[in-house]
């Protein structure tokens, strides 16, 4: 086994999980205030160990191979030939700023999975950053893949960015009988964002012309003025399989409603994502409410959905980095579904319900709110790439483990050479605790936060926000300082990045494991507990419940309670 093939076997046996349930945002370069492009992603499993993944650049002989392992499974799956050199990587971005992320939305069952495919959506994610410079040239080097190799997954939509461009494509697979599968690629285009949350979301696109090609001109997608690449038989296999009409137009077929419609679920448990995100940025999103909701969804004669949203929407101001991350966090908050204002949020206003997500009553199916935060994020990230720096400095992956409204995102150079031992795969496992971990020094902060969210959670914000600010900061002297050594020493300016990230992902863990113990004492048994200076005992407070709460109690003991003299 060669040292690719043992680290993939590390990261895929650990890691293994069932990433079906993320959330993604796409910024490209005019939305953001210092012009950078980024990318979201939340991978979100309830058995996905948080961890940040390492591939280091290297050079391999000829007649390498590298062994395929199932990301959510472990499972192998086969080896293919390795390429003479691989990029280095951390986490979901490479040395040269292109960064990649997902959502499974699935699509019809019958193309899940063919005989005999290698390639899964998580091995052709960590190969193409390892193989690929660009967006562009990441898109090749994936639709090769699974055309070469075959796709095993389900459908899913890819976030890819680089420094300049941003794109969004979606693939599904073509079941038994045909190996590979059959895509669309758009960029979105500057000035606008993006979005997708386990709902394939492009519908209808141009055809071939001078921006949009087919896979069988490939060759051409480096042309800039080419913005949508699409599979050549996205269509006609559609028409084979009998998805859509024979002699339907062409121009008229929509990627998503054919492969992956529309249904109650994939509006308000995954384009509502789509929609929270949009309504913050973008003040015309009221009308696509209940489409979001799932109770308006308007459909033509051929199935296909009438009101949808937007693929992509311009947003009214320039976005900071900080706001972008305060975008994952996200609960509904100001709706009529916030998730603080309704009976199960108890009387703390907790925003977050345990599984399952739905249940019924008196014969009748009720859900619950599906929110961009959730509890059971193993990781999330926010890429920053930045065009008028050297690559050595300009990707930052603002890396975090667990539910992003209650963790913190440090800044990771993505040319760094080696990750900090709190976030290091292997330092702990989904059954293994450790307190050395950061994975699980935020799950014991988060878990607190749960049982009394509206008296413990704005500390944690407070914390998270001083914290957040003042890596932003450090990011900028960094960056200065590398700048001014990387001409002369490059090797010397990569170190410094990886020291500065290290030391500081590291301190993030230890600094978040004494927040804990301060969180744990000061709310202890169900008390607020304040020092008083000078005194041995503290200030106690036990604010009183909600009145609606009281009274739900006593509607339901009667009077088993009451005083009686």
């Amino acid at each position: 086994m060669n040292k690719l093939s043992l680290m993939l076997l590390v990261v895929w046996g650990c890691a293994c999980h069932q990433a079906f349930a993320c959330t993604n945002f796409l910024f490209t370069k005019s939305t953001t205030k210092d012009g950078s492009t980024s990318i979201t992603y939340a991978a979100d499993s309830h058995v996905l160990y948080g961890e940040l993944y390492h591939w280091p650049a290297a050079n391999w002989p000829a007649g390498s191979y590298v062994d395929i392992y199932e990301w959510d499974t472990g499972h192998f799956l086969g080896k293919i030939p390795q390429v003479s050199h691989t990029y280095g990587v951390i986490g979901n971005m490479n040395e040269h700023q292109l960064a990649i992320g997902e959502t499974t939305y699935g699509g019809r069952s019958e193309l899940h999975h063919q005989a005999g495919a290698i390639i899964d959506y998580g091995s052709l994610i960590y190969l193409t950053l390892q193989r690929a410079r660009t967006a562009r040239e990441a898109i090749v080097v994936m639709t090769n893949l699974v055309e070469e190799y075959g796709y095993y997954s389900e459908g899913e939509s890819f976030s890819i960015s680089d420094p300049n461009e941003v794109w969004i494509m979606e693939m599904i697979g073509k079941g038994e009988g045909e190996k590979g599968a059959v895509w669309v690629a758009r960029m979105v285009p500057d000035g606008y964002v993006c979005a997708h949350a386990n709902q394939a979301r492009i519908t209808t696109f141009p055809l071939e012309g001078r921006s949009s090609i087919s896979s069988d001109k490939i060759k051409n997608i480096y042309d800039k003025e080419v913005t949508t690449v699409y599979a050549k038989d996205v269509i006609s296999f559609a028409k084979q399989k009998g998805f859509y009409p024979q002699y339907a137009p062409n121009k008229d077929f929509s990627f998503s409603d054919t492969y992956a419609p529309v249904d109650f679920s994939g509006a308000r448990a995954c384009e509502i994502r789509v929609w929270a995100f949009f309504n913050e940025v973008n003040p015309d999103m009221a009308p696509y409410w209940g489409y979001a909701k799932g109770t308006d969804i308007q459909r033509d004669g051929k199935g296909y959905v009438t009101n949808r949203m937007p693929l992509w929407v311009k947003p009214s101001r320039k976005l900071d980095i900080l706001e972008i991350m305060d975008f994952m966090r996200n609960h509904l908050e100001g709706t009529e579904l916030d998730m603080r204002k309704d009976p199960g949020a108890g009387p703390y206003e907790c925003p977050y319900r345990w599984r399952p997500m739905s249940y019924s009553v008196d014969g009748k199916k009720y859900v619950m709110e599906r929110t961009t935060a959730t509890q059971q994020t193993g990781f999330s990230f926010v890429s920053q790439s930045r065009s008028w720096l050297p690559d050595a400095i300009g990707g930052i992956i603002w890396f975090g483990v667990d539910d992003a409204a209650n963790s913190v995102y440090f800044p990771m150079y993505s040319a760094a050479t080696e990750v900090p031992y709190a976030y290091a795969v292997g330092n702990g496992s989904m059954m293994q605790f450790t307190d050395k971990a950061a994975f699980w020094v935020f799950n014991q902060v988060s878990n607190l936060t749960y049982t009394r969210y509206n008296a413990i959670h704005p500390e944690v914000r407070a914390k998270q926000k001083e914290l957040e600010n003042r890596y932003k900061s450090y990011v900028q002297m960094t960056d200065a300082a590398a700048l001014s050594m990387i001409e002369q020493k490059p090797e010397l300016a990569v170190g410094y990045l990886t020291d500065f990230s290290c030391n500081t992902g590291n301190q993030l863990a230890a600094t978040w494991k004494d927040f804990y113990g301060y969180l744990f004492t000061r709310f202890m048994d169900g008390n607020i507990k304040t020092p008083i200076p000078g005194e041995k005992n503290p200030k106690v407070e036990n604010p009183p419940l909600p009145e609606w709460y009281l009274r739900t109690i006593t509607n339901y003991m009667g009077n088993k309670q009451e005083v009686t003299e």
